[in-house]
């Protein structure tokens, strides 16, 4: 990249990727480097115009689009359609009026249900269109998948270096711990909470829905800032990314209830509901293209990061997504 001043328009600034990055950015700031994040409250970017003024307004040479229509596995089966249009339209908006407005580098973010719901494991960047997604969020999946087709339109068509990340499972401070629309991290932190809030005592028992036996990979939220960075900095293909732990660090979810018991100090009992579905037994992502590129990246300790997050909610309970 060039030594000229970037402007980098962080869409879906204030969540939990966001906020890391905000993190990770105050630490590893760069003297060429001005960083803009915005939330749903400066621009509606299912609307063109609205999109179109938000860039006028901040003029950016890179783009990192986090904002996402998103919800738990109830909420997606309910409301597939609407998945499914909001993030069609937030997403051509984003990416055709980066492309308008001459924007150099475009990365966005995709997720591992996106994947063929039948495949084989681990699963890489090659596999994402061999199949139809898991039923239950294909409104999301496929809004999602055609980012990267889009992307690979503007490079063909327009010669536009646009491409795409997928994550794990993420988890970290400002995640979002309402009890409806979180995921398996944050959903256990805001039960052990409410568990403990009257008293912490060995009579108290934490549920557990399902067997604990689902193997699932844990990505830190600042781990994962830190290699948007490098994509954003050092990546130049459109070929989509998979940023993930190693497999080696796959977690049952019953390891990850017993890593938060340790962090909140819970005195009671863990219990498992096995008459709770699973969910898919694993979704083990290969990380092997990322360690072509940065073989030495650490990642932190589980129980460090699980650590570091409960403390963080544990001092901004008030002020956090509940």
């Amino acid at each position: 990249m060039s030594g000229d001043e970037k402007i980098i328009l962080v869409t879906g600034g204030s969540g939990l990727v966001g906020r890391a990055i905000q993190t990770i950015v105050s630490e590893d700031s760069r003297a060429n480097e001005k960083w803009i994040f915005i939330s749903s409250k400066d621009a509606n970017l299912c609307d063109k115009k609205s999109t179109e003024a938000v860039f006028a307004r901040y003029k950016p040479t890179h783009v990192i689009h986090l904002a996402a229509m998103v919800g738990g596995l109830f909420h997606n089966m309910s409301h597939n359609l609407d998945f499914l249009r909001n993030n069609l339209l937030m997403n051509d908006n984003v990416l055709q009026t980066a492309h308008e407005n001459n924007v150099h580098k475009v990365v966005s973010c995709l997720s591992t249900c996106i994947f063929p719901d039948k495949t084989t494991y681990p699963i890489d960047e090659t596999m994402i269109h061999n199949g139809p997604p898991h039923p239950s969020n294909y409104g999301y999946s496929y809004a999602k998948r055609l980012i990267d087709i889009a992307n690979r339109g503007y490079a063909q068509q327009h010669g536009r270096l646009y491409t795409s990340v997928i994550p794990c499972n993420v988890f970290g401070p400002y995640d979002n711990f309402h009890p409806s629309e979180s995921h398996v991290v944050p959903g256990f932190m805001r039960k052990l909470h409410d568990l403990i809030a009257d008293g912490n005592t060995e009579d108290k028992v934490f549920t557990v829905l399902g067997s604990g036996k689902p193997l699932r990979q844990f990505i830190y939220s600042l781990d994962l800032a830190k290699l948007f960075l490098w994509v954003l900095r050092e990546y130049d293909s459109v070929d989509p990314i998979i940023l993930s732990v190693d497999e080696s660090q796959e977690l049952k979810i019953s390891e990850v209830a017993e890593t938060l018991v340790k962090a909140f100090d819970f005195k009671g009992k863990i219990a498992f509901d096995s008459s709770a579905a699973d969910g898919q037994y694993k979704k083990t992502a290969s990380n092997a293209k990322l360690r072509s590129y940065l073989p030495d990246f650490q990642f932190t300790p589980f129980h460090q990061a699980i650590k570091e997050t409960v403390e963080w909610y544990q001092e901004n309970y008030d002020q956090a997504r509940n």
